[in-house]
């Protein structure tokens, strides 16, 4: 199953902060301990949450203005989910705390205008594609001996290249205690199985191969794979293409450049707040 990804600034469910007037003593809730009234809602919520929603609101607005998402685009994506999610859609829904499918339009409409906006310019090449999707279909079986320090594993290294058994030089330095008395051996494993570093220098190479040490947050890996293989039930390129692009272009995203860039939006935008609390809520001098 692909990754289920909904990332946006945006907040679900604040927005009914929009719905609401200040001024209104039209009552909202009645006990015998007294009225709440559409004024007391409204300033509650502005109180508690106002200059996050209105923050929120107001980007909206400036991305619509600059960006298209089409329904057809907010309705792909929310198939794709239903689709990855099967009978756990509602419940994953409610984790999440989106509370229904139209809510669940609404934010993946705002969290698209944010992808367009952050991810302009940034191209990816069919080559890049291709190599992902591979990536994807790919099973790899391997070994591996894991050690603390880069110079240790150059000298491991060293030893392989002098003919020495691997299996052997995985039970006698490897760090790695689920697997060095077998000699290292990982099985096979596929993408997102192991951390990015290892996988793709595992990838890289050709069966029978062994590699450099391989630096990961683990420490300095030494890889041997012994075969290669492609997995069962292989999505067609054509059905990946345009979700790999997507999830390549993301990936190529910097944070802090979109974060400018957000903010230059909003400062072309000459934004003026007559909520006086809040006047200074897009205020970027000093």
């Amino acid at each position: 199953m692909k990754k289920l990804i909904i990332a946006t600034v945006f907040s679900a469910g604040l927005l009914t902060l929009g719905a609401c007037s200040s001024n209104d003593d039209e009552v909202v809730v009645s006990s015998n301990a007294g009225d709440i009234t559409k004024d007391d809602f409204y300033n509650e919520l502005k109180d508690r949450y106002g200059e996050s929603v209105l923050r929120e609101m107001v980007t909206l607005e400036i991305l619509e203005d600059k960006y298209e998402v089409s329904d057809s685009d907010v309705d792909e994506r929310v198939e794709e989910i239903k689709e990855q999610l099967g009978d756990q859609f509602e419940m994953v829904l409610q984790q999440q705390g989106i509370s229904n499918e139209d809510e669940l339009r609404k934010f993946m409409k705002a969290s698209l205008l944010q992808e367009a906006a952050m991810t302009e310019g940034i191209e990816v090449t069919e080559d890049e594609i291709k190599e992902q999707y591979d990536k994807e279909n790919t099973e790899i079986d391997a070994q591996h001996i894991l050690v603390e320090e880069e110079a240790t594993a150059l000298e491991i290294q060293e030893e392989l290249n002098g003919g020495a058994d691997f299996a052997e030089l995985a039970k006698e330095h490897s760090t790695d205690e689920a697997n060095k008395n077998e000699g290292g051996e990982l099985g096979y494993f596929g993408i997102g199985d192991m951390v990015a570093e290892f996988f793709d220098a595992a990838f890289a190479l050709e069966a029978g191969d062994i590699s450099e040490p391989v630096q990961t947050s683990y420490g300095f890996h030494i890889i041997k794979v012994n075969d290669k293989r492609e997995k069962e039930d292989v999505e067609a390129f054509e059905d990946r293409e345009e979700a790999i692009k997507r999830e390549l272009i993301n990936n190529k995203v910097n944070p802090e450049e979109a974060q400018e860039k957000i903010a230059k939006l909003l400062d072309d935008a000459k934004i003026d707040i007559k909520i006086e609390e809040f006047e200074q809520l897009f205020n970027t001098e000093g």
